[in-house]
């Protein structure tokens, strides 16, 4: 260890034995972000470790806190350490080696294209999103995730304390199916605040999720004689899955968003949309469509409105919700999956009042309703303030990362269309030529030229990509119908560097 000794206008650490004479002029926060990092692939400091804190490092280095503060910014950015707030900065994952330029697609091993192929190759059933999930990958590209990292402990704790210091010990008796009188008020106001919608707690139901609130629709429509819901064109193969007992004809998605004239022309009493910000291509239903749905409802037609990561916008304002526009003709689902955490398993289902009794009755058979302590804190995050501070902060993690994986795509597969770029936590890019209604046109697209458009098989080239250890989900899998190659790509939980590396290598493979 050295001595603690520094040479003029320097200073050394134990920590890491850095020496700060070793930086170059001008890039300290650079150097230091660099060392860390590196510490962290070479196993010096392993995943769960702690940095020191930005006081103590800057003292022993000789160094402003700015400087160090920087560096550690930099290294949450790219996703290797994550703030714990009294837990200090902590590692939470391992950089990649970087590709050599001269790295080619021959690196592939045919046994691990066998292995991953499976996947994407064969039509995707009911454990393909288990499979995927649990599939090995050094960088994972797959869309709705947001930042796991960035999941606020502290914030959580400090209200589960609140929380369970005032339980009484009735409180952890059976409860309403419906969900916590707190939650559902916290909920109410929550989407009056940030989606236009005016909801009375009783309007309210907390289910474990949206794919919960699916189950639930679908038996209940079933049972009014509803034999099919109309699904958006292309759109999210989850969706589908979940629909699946019901019929699913597909309707077309150009610029402007669902074509109402196809929906029709589909005699589907019920439509399933996601308008605040389409899956996959980003499009937002527009004023004059929404005019043609309204219209479509108000003569018979039920909408089922999945806004699923709405409060994520980058580049444009919010638009309402269609539930604030037609109460009475739409159920709408949402959850903080994309707020906060999927493994919270936490949501709610605002339902027509000609649905609202069935609804609770089909909850009360199914499990008599969602976990109390899990849906006290978080109504207390949503009252306190602290939610809406968190996704604050987010935002600026996933523009900072939308934008990263732009230029990569710039650089890296500049045949690419992006569209959706203006919200969400994804982008899908198209490939190739062929029809593909108003691909061109997405709100966000942009096109880069300079290279030949791709013309094989989105499934094969996420097949290779997987077994180069990159996770993206093919464009075919939320597709029914003929459709240019294309890719879903999720930017938000991973790293600025990570996000370069795997469209790298989608690159290399085009």
């Amino acid at each position: 260890m050295r001595d603690g000794s520094a040479g003029e206008g320097g200073g050394v650490a134990d920590f890491l034995q850095l020496d700060t004479g070793d930086a170059p002029r001008g890039g300290l926060s650079d150097w230091l972000a660099r060392e860390v990092r590196s510490a962290i692939a070479d196993g010096r400091l392993p995943v769960g470790s702690t940095l020191p804190a930005t006081r103590t490092l800057a003292g022993d280095l000789r160094v402003s806190r700015g400087v160090v503060t920087e560096a550690y910014r930099r290294l949450t950015e790219d996703g290797h350490v994550a703030g714990r707030g009294r837990g200090g900065t902590v590692v939470v994952a391992v950089p990649h080696a970087p590709e050599c330029p001269g790295d080619t697609p021959t690196a592939l091993r045919t046994d691990a294209v066998e292995g991953a192929g499976g996947i994407f190759t064969a039509p995707p059933g009911p454990g393909v999103f288990d499979a995927i999930r649990a599939a090995p990958a050094r960088i994972d590209l797959s869309p709705g995730l947001p930042d796991l990292a960035a999941f606020p402990r502290a914030a959580w704790l400090r209200a589960e304390r609140h929380v369970l210091a005032r339980l009484t010990p009735s409180d952890f008796g059976y409860g309403d199916p419906r969900g916590t009188r707190a939650l559902r008020g916290a909920v109410a106001r929550w989407l009056s605040r940030n989606r236009g919608i005016h909801a009375d707690p009783d309007d309210v139901m907390i289910v474990n999720g949206t794919a919960h609130a699916l189950r639930l629709l679908v038996d209940v429509l079933h049972a009014d004689g509803i034999s099919a819901v109309a699904v958006e064109e292309p759109g999210s193969l989850g969706v589908r899955q979940h629909l699946r007992p019901l019929g699913t004809p597909p309707v077309p998605v150009d610029a402007h968003g669902i074509r109402v004239d196809a929906l029709r022309a589909t005699g589907a009493p019920a439509v399933l949309l996601t308008p605040a910000h389409q899956f996959p291509t980003g499009v937002v239903l527009g004023g004059e469509r929404r005019r043609e749905l309204m219209d479509w409802a108000r003569a018979g037609g039920l909408v089922i409105e999945d806004d699923y990561d709405a409060e994520h916008r980058y580049d444009r304002p919010a638009v309402p919700a269609l539930r604030a526009l037609l109460p009475d003709h739409v159920c709408y689902a949402g959850s903080i999956s994309k707020l906060l955490a999927p493994a919270l398993r936490l949501g709610w289902l605002l339902a027509p009042p000609a649905y609202r009794d069935a609804l609770v009755d089909a909850r009360r058979l199914t499990d008599l309703g969602t976990a109390a302590l899990p849906q006290l804190v978080l109504a207390h995050l949503m009252d306190s303030g602290d939610l809406e501070r968190h996704l604050r902060l987010v935002r600026k993690h996933h523009r900072r990362r939308r934008d990263a994986m732009i230029e990569a795509i710039g650089r890296r597969l500049p045949g690419a269309v992006v569209h959706g770029a203006a919200a969400g936590l994804h982008l899908m890019i198209t490939l190739g030529g062929g029809a593909y209604e108003g691909a061109e046109a997405y709100e966000g697209a942009e096109a880069y030229e300079g290279a030949e458009m791709y013309e094989g098989s989105d499934a094969d080239l996420a097949t290779a990509a997987l077994a180069e250890g990159v996770k993206v989900h093919p464009l075919s899998w939320h597709t029914q119908l003929p459709h240019p190659p294309g890719l879903v790509l999720g930017y938000a939980a991973s790293g600025t560097a990570e996000i370069a590396e795997g469209v790298g290598v989608l690159g290399r493979l085009v």
